[in-house]
């Protein structure tokens, strides 16, 4: 594992060194890659186009998401930016000089990657709907094959540049990546697979959340009282990170936990709202359009809302009220909102 290590930290070093004006870039598709992004921007707009496509990237992130940290606290999977300085593989020859950058000191285990695995499940179940909207509009073979060459290609671009990205950032090595987008790939086609999740009653999203959060704090507790100390990790980001303001509490497990655990209640929430609201037959383009205006602004101006990470607890406890909140604005506010503001004007012109 040590010599995998070393070969991950010379690619980073040439990466770094090759490429050393890319910097924004990488630094922009790592952040474009976070999960952030399909709960603010691709799920209210899949919401208001093909509302299916939307609930799927939603479960599939957090359940994604969620397999991911189970899969760290097993794994136990090092950072570059730590490893490098800890290791004792270099002997007495002087470590790779490895750079660090404001999104590189994440503070929990690295394996696998939760950048690589979010953005492939997030962009398989992407590819395949569009995929399957080609199908429904039965596109001759020909154009077929070629919008499935340009989809899968496309996809692994993508993939492509978000790990290089994370080893060019030293947050991950090579095989925690590769390993991320594998994993990513299989939750995706597995939830392909599941009719379910499509006609799960608010009282399912409540216990299968309380069942995602009960299994992750009950494993904690399983290992920490067997001796395994789970925040391990958060010691060395703090130790080694070479500015402490790059250390954020946003990037521990529980953080990522509880903002996944609000998200899904937060989906489970809003369809049943908008269930309740079934005499709302508004489908056109102009009340599509202006719903997925106003949730990006709105789910814009929330993300926007930092709070104090002075107080662990409140800070754990305001970050799943933010993530229902985030969820609850395109699924159920915002088209009651824009439905009324129509109704408004229709009335108005009827006088």
């Amino acid at each position: 594992m040590e010599l995998l290590h070393s070969w991950g930290v010379n690619l980073a070093v040439h990466l770094q060194t090759e490429f050393r004006d890319s910097e924004g870039l990488f630094h922009w598709i790592s952040s474009v890659a976070d999960l952030h992004t399909t709960f603010y921007v691709f799920f209210p707009v899949w919401f208001h186009l093909r509302r299916d496509v939307a609930v799927k990237l939603i479960w599939v992130a957090v359940v994604g998401d969620w397999l991911n940290l189970v899969l760290k606290w097993v794994l136990f999977g090092e950072r570059p930016y730590w490893w490098v300085h800890e290791t004792r593989f270099y002997g007495p020859v002087k470590h790779p000089e490895l750079r660090q950058f404001s999104i590189t000191c994440e503070t929990g285990p690295g394996s696998p990657s939760g950048h690589a695995m979010g953005s492939a499940a997030v962009g398989y179940v992407m590819v395949t709907a569009l995929l399957s909207i080609a199908a429904e509009r039965k596109t001759p073979p020909l154009l077929s094959r070629f919008v499935q060459m340009i989809l899968w290609s496309s996809l692994a671009l993508v993939e492509l540049m978000v790990c290089t990205s994370r080893v060019f950032l030293a947050a991950h090595f090579p095989h925690q990546v590769i390993s991320g987008v594998i994993s990513g790939m299989i939750v995706a086609e597995a939830f392909n697979r599941q009719k379910w999740i499509y006609r799960a009653s608010l009282k399912n999203y409540f216990y299968i959340t309380l069942f995602l959060l009960s299994f992750a704090v009950v494993l904690y507790l399983l290992l920490k009282a067997l001796g395994v100390d789970l925040l391990w990790t958060l010691e060395k980001a703090q130790k080694w990170c070479v500015n402490p303001a790059w250390v954020h509490l946003d990037t521990t497990p529980f953080a990522s936990l509880l903002r996944n655990m609000g998200t899904l209640f937060g989906l489970g929430l809003g369809l049943h709202f908008a269930g309740h609201e079934g005499s709302r037959k508004q489908t056109g383009i102009g009340f599509r359009s202006g719903c997925i205006g106003a949730s990006l602004v709105l789910l814009q101006i929330l993300d926007n809302m930092t709070f104090s990470s002075s107080n662990h607890f409140q800070f754990y406890l305001l970050s799943f009220f933010k993530s229902v909140v985030a969820l609850l604005i395109p699924t159920a506010l915002v088209p009651g909102a824009v439905d009324w503001t129509l109704q408004k004007r229709k009335q108005k012109k009827d006088m």
